[in-house]
């Protein structure tokens, strides 16, 4: 049997890891705060748990200062929470773990989930098109506001509007607001206004609050209210930072009830102050032309003076001048050139004298006779130490230098060395060299060894 691969350690947590990545990625959760921790590197590191189970948890920097939570900026252990996180494990410790990338308070959190399901909701059925978005008429005469006639936002509308264009008319379709029957309320005073047609555009919004607050404002009803009104609407609800489906389906969002009422008014001000700067760029694009003319003038008084015989005459004069003195440093030039040419020539004739020639070939020729001789002393002791080598080596493979030791060759009649019996017979003459000499005998009888 083929021996079964045994993991590591680190080769587990790494599987489990990517298993836990890849098929569950990101998840919403639900749970109690526990065990939190603010380290000083800015991350959070918790617990989620609720009556049975708990999981460890980790939010990075980046996405913890990002997180809103009613009346405190960190969170606090018992603290009910909605988080969407990433699943993961921690590889060091093998722990399982949650990476939290949002965190809002439970109940806000759930309200926040129903807000961009019906977003999604509606807009796929266009309700937020900007195809059917009506434009804001720039001179309005007749305002209609659709809020609560005793809460902040009608009066801030109000001071804004007097203090910009007093002449404006102000219509109020009053409605509740917040709470259970504010949707409704809220959709049936635009349905008023768009049957009246009474007012050339519509401010539907109150003043700033918490989501739960807000929540009349992205409830169906209102939003069909706003998309089937013939008046222009301006959504102003809340703060800027406040966004609800009202401003998406309306035809403009103003961040404040405030910047809705500067909207739709012209400041009385803003036309004096308009007529002021057109007047001043009036006056400064007259001076402007002013002094151009007059450049234009000077350039051409001053053409004119360089056009003018007398001018032309002194030009001319300039020119003779400048000409007479380049004529005169040419001149100084080539005379001093002329006078020492012939030092110049003696020079050059002195350096071509074959004299210094001779010499240097004399020396060159010396130096080159040297170099030969040496080299072919190098030569010449290069191949003497050669032929000693080879002569070394023939003596050691002759075979007279083995004789010379005291061994012999034998000769068949043949002139072949024998090498075995079997090569000659009986009565058969033979040879044998010694080292002084060469003997000869007959063979008398053969013996192989056994």
């Amino acid at each position: 049997m083929a021996q079964q691969h045994i993991l590591q350690v680190s080769e587990l947590t790494k599987k489990v890891k990517f298993m836990l990545e890849s098929e569950l990625n990101t998840v919403w959760l639900s749970g109690e705060i526990s065990n939190f921790v603010a380290a000083s590197s800015g991350h959070w590191y918790l617990s989620l748990k609720d009556s049975r189970s708990q999981v460890r948890c980790a939010m990075f920097k980046g996405n913890n200062q990002r997180v809103r939570l009613p009346s405190q900026r960190i969170p606090s252990n018992g603290q009910q929470v909605l988080v969407r996180a990433k699943v993961s494990l921690y590889e060091p410790r093998g722990d399982f773990q949650l990476i939290i990338e949002l965190m809002e308070d439970a109940g806000e959190g759930l309200l926040r989930q129903q807000y961009d399901q019906l977003k999604a909701h509606l807009n796929a059925q266009g309700f937020f098109s900007q195809t059917h978005k009506k434009s804001i008429p720039a001179h309005a005469t007749t305002v209609g506001i659709v809020t609560s006639p005793t809460g902040a936002a009608i009066k801030d509308i109000l001071t804004v509007l007097k203090r910009r264009n007093p002449t404006i008319k102000v219509i109020i379709y009053p409605s509740l607001v917040q709470g259970d029957q504010a949707s409704e309320d809220i959709a049936q005073a635009i349905h008023i206004a768009n049957q009246r047609q009474e007012c050339d555009v519509l401010i539907v919004g109150r003043g700033g609050g918490s989501l739960e607050d807000l929540w009349c404002f992205n409830s169906e009803v209102v939003v069909n209210a706003i998309y089937q009104c013939q008046i222009p609407v301006i959504s102003a609800v809340g703060h800027e930072i406040d966004t609800t489906l009202s401003d998406h389906v309306a035809d403009l969002r103003a961040p404040t009830p405030s910047a809705a009422a500067e909207i739709v008014s012209q400041d009385n001000s803003e036309l004096i102050n308009k007529v002021l700067s057109f007047s001043q760029r009036l006056q400064r694009a007259i001076q402007n032309q002013l002094v151009k003319n007059q450049q234009v003038s000077i350039q051409l008084t001053h053409r004119l003076s360089r056009v003018h015989p007398v001018a032309q005459l002194q030009i001319q004069q300039q020119k003779s001048d400048e000409l007479h003195l380049r004529l005169h440093t040419a001149i100084q030039r080539r005379l001093i050139i002329l006078k020492h040419k012939p030092e110049n020539l003696v020079i050059r004739l002195i350096n071509a004298s074959p004299h210094s020639m001779i010499s240097k070939n004399q020396q060159q020729s010396l130096q080159l006779d040297h170099r030969l001789k040496q080299a072919i002393g190098q030569l010449l002791k290069q191949k003497q130490q050669s032929f000693a080598g080879i002569i070394e080596q023939l003596n050691i493979v002759s075979p007279l230098a083995t004789i010379a030791r005291g061994y012999s060759v034998s000769r068949s009649q043949k002139n072949e060395i024998i090498r075995s019996v079997d090569q000659v017979e009986v009565e058969e003459n033979m040879t044998v060299e010694v080292g002084d000499g060469i003997l000869t005998g007959k063979v008398l009888s053969k013996q192989p060894h056994r």
